[in-house]
């Protein structure tokens, strides 16, 4: 009788493992086994690593082409994460890089809010929040098909959503919005759908950020969060979504920069660099055979505390399969070779990510079709049925919670003067300062007669003083607010300035109507606002949708889906 040894057990398993988590006909299996029989080591280590590329128009011979050819075919890179762009740019761009490579690539994005919160053209659907608060899972399933069905046209393979976080934290500044909400049970069940849709539809989803960064006061993308929770607390509130995804079939899940005391001892190793974490707990404990990615390897909570090449070593030796974004691909891969040669990371371990990554290439059709269709791109992307449909959620997600003046619908005579004020979180010489503009636009195009005047962050005494006797002329007081959630910001809210104003314009003896877009969570603050209706997003169509509710063309339909102040999760108010 033959003794096999543990090690040809494990490739087998792990062999077996990938492959099933794609759930592979038996051409796809032979392609990935033939693939990687015949890749050397080198074409390997690359496969671990995605660099970033911008689907902005690139002449074949300029430096940022050129950049990516070098990616491609000296280092083997195994894919592209994309930012911006147009459809067709990012198609074209996409078919070129294709053709350049030997083994087909995976090309991953941000989708978000949808295609068109980086691709403009795209639909724009609106984020996690806001899809919880309609309090239907189909609309995840329906805003996660229409996104996948536009991506795929485009050639894009991954889209690293949903965000699975179960946001119980008000002051966190960069989930947010972008979790479904605050309930564990709630969050699985959205997750689980979004997941689906998105997979339906030929496009692998990523649950993320694993084991789970909504309880946090601090933006990873500048220093590293400390999440000092135990298995149990972990396993109430954090894993469960995660638990769902896994058991949905998710086949991708992406590690936060978060450090965990409780799971990794050596002092501020984040989860996206530690092996307790994710092949423990992510791999181990909770069964999953699929691709594991690591959060963007620039931000700051990895950049301050490790080297550009020790974060890639330390991140494919934890049990990661793809190191995202290094921030330098040569001296990456020189240092991937190195730990390889010394033994640091074994060729068994290197083929049980690139088996995984070309079971996903091999799943997503690349080894038969890698280009995208170029005819499809105008059919698919940004279809009349995905605004239709992106613009039905945002409008079933508002939610009105205080009315204390009966002041909506709003009621206005033509003679009326109204003050329309727009209060920000950031100046307006900023790239989205356009907060604000088609709620006004749309405002003033139903009452002509409207006083209109913004709040910045610093507005000085004589703008507040000249605001307060505004609003003691005007009969009716409408506030539109944005508090947007973005990476780097590190913060989350109005300044001082601006909170005591709104304060004492909520004062006001009139009619006062209050739309928040983004952050829902203002009235913890500002608890005695008469008005306080929410998009959860902040985007043109989430505020065209917000004045139709306000002027009582559409109904308040959306529930909270987190706790707000006093307000429970599910509450909303019935008029």
């Amino acid at each position: 009788m033959k003794v096999i040894s543990r090690s040809i057990i494990l490739i087998f398993v792990s062999a077996v493992s990938a492959l099933a988590q794609f759930q592979l006909n038996a051409s796809q299996q032979a392609w990935v086994e033939e693939t990687l029989a015949n890749m050397s080591v080198d074409e390997k280590i690359g496969q671990l690593m995605f660099p970033v590329a911008t689907a902005t128009f690139t002449n074949q011979e300029s430096e940022a082409f050129q950049e990516i050819k070098q990616n491609i075919q000296t280092y083997h890179v195994g894919g592209f994460h994309m930012q911006g762009g147009d459809p067709v740019t990012a198609s074209l761009l996409i078919s070129r890089m294709q053709q350049l490579t030997k083994v087909p690539l995976l090309i991953t994005a941000d989708f978000e809010g949808g295609p068109g919160s980086q691709v403009q053209g795209a639909t724009r659907f609106p984020r996690a929040m806001a899809i919880g608060a309609t309090g239907n899972p189909q609309y995840a399933y329906d805003a996660a098909s229409f996104t996948a069905k536009e991506a795929k046209a485009m050639g894009y393979s991954v889209n690293f959503y949903p965000v699975v976080d179960v946001n119980n934290n008000p002051q966190n500044p960069i989930i947010n919005i972008r979790s479904f909400g605050e309930n564990p049970q709630s969050v699985a069940e959205f997750g689980a759908a979004y997941i689906k849709g998105t997979q339906d539809n030929g496009v692998i989803a990523t649950a993320k950020h694993f084991p789970g960064h909504g309880d946090t006061t601090v933006d990873s993308h500048l220093e590293l969060p400390v999440i000092n929770f135990d298995r149990a607390r972990l396993d109430l509130i954090e894993l469960p979504p995660f638990q769902a995804a896994i058991k949905s079939g998710v086949d991708a899940v992406m590690t936060a920069h978060i450090y965990l005391p409780q799971f990794e001892k050596s002092p501020g190793v984040p989860a996206s660099l530690s092996g307790s974490v994710t092949t423990g707990l992510l791999r181990k404990d909770l069964g999953f055979h699929g691709l594991i990615f690591t959060d963007a390897l620039p931000m700051h909570a990895i950049t301050s505390h490790f080297g550009a090449e020790q974060a890639v070593v330390m991140a494919i030796s934890a049990g990661a399969d793809v190191a995202l974004i290094p921030l330098d691909v040569p001296k990456s891969f020189a240092a991937l070779q190195q730990a390889v040669r010394k033994g640091e990371i074994a060729e068994p371990r290197l083929n049980e990510s690139v088996r995984r990554l070309l079971a996903a290439k091999a799943w997503a059709g690349l080894n038969i079709q890698r280009t995208p269709d170029s005819n499809q791109v105008d059919v698919l992307v940004g279809s009349r049925a995905a605004q239709q449909k992106s613009q039905e959620i945002i409008e079933r997600a508002l939610t009105l919670i205080v009315d204390e003046k009966n002041a909506i619908p709003l009621k206005l005579d033509s003679n009326e003067q109204v003050l329309l004020l727009n209060i920000a979180d950031a100046d307006s010489r900023d790239s989205a300062g356009s907060a604000g503009s088609t709620f006004r636009s749309d405002f003033l195009r139903r009452h002509p007669k409207t006083l209109f005047a913004s709040v910045p962050p610093a507005i000085s005494r004589n703008e507040s003083d000249l605001i307060r006797q505004l609003a003691g002329m005007s009969r009716t007081v409408v506030v539109s607010c944005s508090i947007r959630v973005a990476s780097y910001k590190g913060s989350i809210g109005l300044t001082d300035v601006q909170e005591k104003l709104l304060r004492e314009i909520a004062r006001h003896d009139g009619p006062f109507a209050f739309a928040l877009f983004g952050s829902p969570y203002l009235l913890d603050s500002i608890p005695e606002l008469p008005s306080y209706a929410l998009a959860y997003e902040f985007y043109p169509g989430a505020e065209s949708a917000m004045v139709r509710a306000l002027f009582g063309e559409i109904p308040f339909q959306g529930k909270l889906p987190v706790t707000v102040s006093k307000f429970p999760v599910g509450f909303n108010l019935k008029k």
